[in-house]
């Protein structure tokens, strides 16, 4: 775990907007952690001592866009020094820590998924990550495939299997102005409930109309 550099590889799908990928405390209270909030990737570093690293002691860079869309989507994290390179579905953003800044000085243990003693880490509640991970490498070594033959490097916080349950679904693109459904109403029905989730690069648009 001494490495001069550290690369952190994954893939991930989910349907889920919100949720922990990745996480590793650091020292002094400092942590990185990878977060995915309102279906963007937020990569958060704390340098937790406020008073030494005070100009920059939160870094936060987002990426990507509607990353809960239940395909696989990417992450490399490549950590020399200060110099930090994240990348999302081929898109890359380089960072330079101010100050004495050192990825290295984080502790060995990381987590995916969530975070482990939650309380402890100094980062506030956060909801646990809901999908399917493949390919998760730490600086070349296979992550899922030690969990798989159950090494002592590994533990399991709880449920998960190895193999990708995620529910399909089947969804509907109106590729015109004048597309719509329409569905028949029912005679004498008193009440109507109707849910439904969307997704648009539009500013305007009817979603619903309902002769009541």
């Amino acid at each position: 775990m001494n490495a001069l550099k550290d690369v952190i590889s994954l893939k991930f799908k989910t349907m889920q907007s919100d949720g922990i990928l990745l996480h590793r405390k650091g020292q002094n209270g400092g942590h990185i952690t990878l977060e995915l909030i309102k279906g963007k990737l937020s990569l958060l570093i704390t340098l937790g001592d406020t008073e030494t690293h005070s100009s920059s002691a939160h870094i936060n860079i987002t990426l990507g866009s509607l990353l809960d869309d239940q395909h696989w989507h990417s992450v490399l994290i490549e950590c020399f020094k200060n110099q930090v390179n994240f990348t999302v579905d081929k898109h890359t953003h380089h960072f330079h820590a101010k100050g004495e800044f050192s990825y290295l000085d984080l502790d060995y243990e990381i987590s995916f998924g969530g975070i482990p003693m939650l309380g402890k880490s100094g980062v506030l509640s956060h909801r646990n990550f809901h999908g399917c991970f493949e390919n998760i490498y730490y600086n070349g070594v296979n992550i899922i495939d030690l969990a798989r033959r159950h090494k002592p490097q590994i533990y399991f916080v709880g449920n998960m299997s190895f193999s990708c349950l995620e529910p399909q679904v089947i969804p509907v693109t109106f590729l015109s102005a004048s597309s719509y459904l329409a569905l028949p109403g029912i005679p004498r029905q008193d009440e109507v409930h109707i849910s439904f989730q969307f997704r648009t690069w539009n500013k305007e648009g009817l979603l619903l109309s309902n002769n009541l």
